[in-house]
């Protein structure tokens, strides 16, 4: 089968009330507790894409059993460290830079050494950021480099650390945090702010950690060696995935979207505030709190004066993900629009910071770049014509998703290339935009 889409016609206007993929993020943290949890777990609506089969198939191989029946995945655990497998495994990772960090963090204290390995594009990702405090906690590490593969041998004498997480990032902390479930004592992380869906979920199952909070930064207490109990999850739907909706609504012609149950966790939703500080009036409805996590539907209208933002830097680890696709709303606004410090969007499944300006370059849209700051000079009579064809950006899903968006709402003829990489996050999004009214084929 193809592996590459043609869109040849704008979107028309259209008013709809969709859902979107589950949470990919709280999808694999919920796979990966309940295999440390006591007895059996029960999760509901997980996102069935490559990233969360390959958590599935690696705590099978690790010796956690699990059962589907209907849309309910039961996961059998024997508690912190109950991994039951053969001498000398390797275990596949696939795309996925979450599953890949946060498993060695489980495996902190393994009797036998076991491989990690991912596909071709997360075995050029810098593992350094999480290979460095696992071997303070003591762990034995070779590395390629410090990239995968990777092998990792536990010890039985683990100490408890406290580490300065500098980055932001969300995988380095919950790496840490998973470790320290193995780890005698209290482990402490300075933990610059980055999402808290693993914390977050940890006090939902009443394990003892406690978290300090200031503006910037989070002080993270985790007592080791404590069992917790199996459990029951609904996992929310994605705002990484609902924001290629979001920007598809803004930038369509008299249209309006509601996106229902979307986990909305203040540490996900800074797309939402810079779009609304471009004037995009993007409304939260139905709030509700569910396990520690924020749900609302996100309701949406056409707007055709979208201005252009300064974006303050404290809001990056918050949009992270989703900067691709602000970059296209930033294309279309009147104005400049101004992002920095952007460099750990090169740290991702591609260079989407090198690849998202040469996307911006190919729609004929103005873009200064120093070091990893960038000005967006955009341009709101953008109406394109020709043909464009997105080829050569390393299968990245959401460069993918963002080619689509660009080509419903900007015109022109477009052929989008590596359409399988969807699989990745997101399998049913060209169904959803067909079910909106695209014309794909």
């Amino acid at each position: 089968m193809p592996n590459h889409i043609f869109i040849k016609k704008k979107i028309k206007n259209f008013n709809k009330k969709i859902t979107v993929s589950s949470d990919k993020s709280i999808s694999i943290r919920s796979v990966l507790l309940a295999s440390q949890a006591v007895g059996t777990s029960e999760i509901s609506n997980l996102l069935e894409s490559e990233d969360v089969m390959n958590a599935l198939n690696i705590i099978k191989k690790l010796g956690i059993n699990f059962t589907k029946k209907g849309k309910i995945y039961k996961i059998q655990g024997f508690g912190i460290n109950g991994f039951n497998y053969k001498k000398n495994i390797t275990i596949d990772a696939g795309n996925s830079g979450t599953l890949a960090r946060l498993i060695l963090g489980l495996l902190i204290k393994s009797k036998y050494s076991i491989k990690l390995k991912g596909d071709k594009s997360l075995s050029k990702r810098d593992f350094y950021r999480v290979i460095r405090p696992l071997k303070l906690l003591g762990a034995n590490i070779e590395s390629n480099n410090n990239l995968l593969p990777i092998k990792i041998l536990g010890t039985d004498f683990l100490r408890p650390i406290e580490y300065d997480e500098k980055i932001g990032s969300a995988q380095v902390k919950s790496c840490i945090i998973l470790s320290a479930l193995n780890t005698p004592g209290l482990t402490i992380i300075n933990s610059k702010k980055s999402r808290n869906h693993t914390e977050l979920m940890l006090k939902f199952l009443k394990y003892p950690i406690k978290v300090k909070s200031t503006k910037t930064n989070d002080k993270i207490f985790i007592k080791g060696q404590e069992e917790f109990n199996a459990f029951k999850y609904k996992i929310p739907g994605d705002i990484s995935s609902a924001a290629f909706f979001i920007v598809l609504t803004l930038l369509s012609e008299n249209s309006q979207i509601t996106i229902k149950n979307i986990n909305v966790n203040k540490t996900r939703i800074g797309i939402i505030t810079i779009l609304n500080k471009m004037g995009a009036g993007i409304v939260l409805k139905n709030k509700k709190l569910y396990n520690g996590e924020e749900i609302a539907d996100i309701f949406v209208r056409s707007k055709k004066n979208l201005k252009g933002v300064n974006c303050p830097s404290t809001l990056n680890s918050s949009a992270i993900d989703e900067f691709l696709i602000i970059f296209l709303a930033a294309a279309k606004a009147n104005g400049t629009s101004k992002f920095r410090n952007l460099g750990e969007m090169n740290k991702k499944e591609s260079k989407r910071l090198d690849l998202g300006i040469k996307f911006l370059k190919l729609i004929g849209i103005r873009v200064e770049r120093i070091e990893n700051d960038l000005k967006i000079y955009g341009n709101p009579e953008i109406n394109l014509s020709g043909n464009f064809e997105v080829k050569n950006f390393l299968k990245d899903h959401r460069i993918f998703f963002l080619s689509c968006i660009a080509a419903l709402t900007l015109g022109g003829n477009w052929k989008i290339n590596d359409k399988n990489s969807a699989n990745t996050s997101f399998p049913d999004f060209l169904k959803i935009l067909k079910k909106i009214g695209a014309r794909v084929n």
